[in-house]
């Protein structure tokens, strides 16, 4: 009797077994160059935005060129917990000295009124009224989103294509390079900076948001809003005191 008529083949199934265990491996070694070249191109990103605006950057009042108009780049109020948001706070204080110093004549306030129970724009109008700007030279635009919206619309909306962009350090960068790139000319006055740590959460959403500023720029092209229209709001806003 042959003895191999009854010996079992269990080569077939090793094979089967070793297959899931190739693939698994490979699609671990092809997520770890994926998430690897997303961060490499996340911080090359980063890096072009940074250096190709920091000539535009201005930190020392004196030496800041005068514009007829600033652009102030809003931001809520009040953080999540309530407290006063410091971001805010150093803008509106920046934006107030550099009006004051004769650096800028006309404000645009640029910010989110996405609802009548939010409105950033007219936050930041009382915010500078109470600092002694008159109400005249202010100027809302309720339909800054995002921050491309906020720089393209500053010339689509309200014909104005030389520019002081007034923000965070952080910030500028982004808003220059949208600028430099939809016929925007423009310089920016850093505001105070916040504490370190105060937004960990901000510094990174910044450093996301530099790629897909680049993407809205070179390759989306999005549709900004054509109009400026408030929300009706159901209450009277306090008046500054």
């Amino acid at each position: 009797m042959n003895p191999t008529l009854f010996t079992t083949d269990y080569s077939g199934d090793e094979t089967r077994r070793r297959f899931p265990v190739r693939f698994v491996k490979r699609l671990i070694k092809g997520s770890i160059a994926f998430g690897f070249g997303l961060v490499l191109i996340v911080l090359l990103c980063n890096w072009w935005v940074v250096n190709s605006t920091e000539g535009q950057i201005y930190f020392n009042l004196q030496r800041l060129p005068a514009n007829d108009v600033g652009l102030v780049l809003g931001t809520s109020k009040f953080v999540r917990s309530g407290k006063e948001n410091l971001f805010f706070r150093y803008r509106m204080e920046a934006t107030a000295l550099l009006w004051k110093e004769g650096k800028i004549k006309y404000i645009i306030l640029s910010g989110n009124n996405d609802s009548e129970y939010y409105n950033e724009p007219a936050d930041m109008m009382r915010a500078l009224r109470r600092l002694g700007i008159p109400e005249d030279v202010l100027i809302l635009d309720y339909a800054g989103y995002r921050t491309f919206d906020s720089v393209v619309r500053c010339k689509e909306v309200f014909h104005k294509d030389k520019i002081t962009v007034i923000s965070q350090n952080f910030h500028n960068a982004r808003a220059l390079y949208i600028g430099n790139h939809e016929g925007v000319e423009a310089i920016a006055f850093a505001a105070q900076d916040v504490p370190d740590g105060y937004s960990l959460r901000t510094l990174i959403r910044e450093y996301l948001a530099r790629p897909l500023a680049m993407l809205d720029v070179h390759l989306l092209r999005p549709q900004t809003k054509a109009g400026n229209e408030a929300f009706k709001m159901k209450w009277k806003p306090a008046e500054p005191q």
